[in-house]
């Protein structure tokens, strides 16, 4: 496949034999986002655990300081009082059982789920459709409760959630191209935090091993982690 002249530009302005700090890697990352649409800034941490290990299988969700620069459907599976609660708290789809019918036909029109525990039971049976999304709420990043209200904003806010993956890569969105550098480094410095907040204390060994940023369409900057790891 041909390589346009916009990417061959955007490619030439990063050394692919340098690890950049943090700081001007975010910089770089919105410098180098020039397609016709706000690119979205992703950070990518491998690290030292054995995500086979219940223990070391982390997985969680970070509120950041400048949110994501996007607008998050909101799914809550609630019943009773708390149908009105997630309501009034910005909820877009709210519903028990009709809302668990309606999923397993094939609705999926939203980005977060978020689900009071009595209503486990039936959103367990959703895991087909949940599940390779990436949207099955759990207790560990706060959407199993029955604080549906604070759920709901914190999400709408602009809230990282990670898992990491099989080879112990954890990645996420950090907000948007035009959020501009400084934004962009407080955002990943915020979800460096948690993730090292995050480290299991059987994993051994270096735990922030190498990292990325990229953007939607542009090339991708190896970070400098060394000093990450004291952020």
């Amino acid at each position: 496949m041909a390589i346009s002249k916009r990417t061959k530009t955007e490619r030439s302005k990063v050394d692919g034999e340098k690890f950049y700090p943090l700081e001007e890697a975010c910089q770089l990352a919105a410098d180098t986002a020039s397609a016709k649409f706000d690119e979205t800034i992703e950070i990518a941490l491998c690290l030292g655990v054995d995500p086979r290990k219940s223990d070391q299988n982390i997985r969680g969700a970070v509120e950041l300081p400048h949110g994501l620069g996007k607008k998050t459907v909101v799914a809550v599976f609630a019943k009773g009082e708390k149908i009105k609660e997630a309501q009034d708290a910005g909820a877009d789809i709210v519903g028990a059982e009709d809302l668990v019918e309606k999923v397993q036909g094939g609705f999926l029109d939203f980005d977060s789920v978020v689900a009071t525990p009595d209503m486990m039971a039936q959103v367990g049976k959703l895991g087909k459709q949940l599940g390779p999304r990436g949207l099955m709420p759990s207790p560990k990043i706060g959407t199993v409760t029955f604080d549906v209200g604070e759920a709901v904003k914190a999400i709408k806010a602009g809230r990282a959630e990670y898992r990491v993956e099989k080879a112990g890569i954890v990645h996420a969105s950090i907000g948007k191209a035009s959020f501009g550098g400084e934004k962009l480094r407080e955002n990943a410095e915020e979800f460096v935090r948690a993730i090292c907040r995050a480290k299991p204390s059987t994993s051994k060994g270096i735990y922030l091993k190498s990292g990325s940023l990229s953007s939607t369409m542009g090339p991708g900057i190896a970070l400098d982690v060394i000093p990450m790891r004291n952020i």
